[in-house]
């Protein structure tokens, strides 16, 4: 979709013709996945031994 916008277009038209534009992004809920997991080992150490895994 495109929106034109002509010189001399007031602000209060350019504002409306944005608000129609815009589009409402559903975001996932991510709360239903916390504490899905235990961990046995510590999380930092873990982490770093992941990212040394490439050395």
């Amino acid at each position: 979709m495109v929106t034109t916008i002509k010189k001399g277009t007031s602000r209060e038209k350019i504002r409306l013709a944005l608000k129609k534009r815009q589009v409402k992004i559903k975001s996932p809920d991510l709360k239903k996945y916390c504490g899905s997991i235990t961990l046995l080992e510590d999380p930092m150490k873990l982490q770093k031994e992941w990212r040394n895994e490439w050395d």
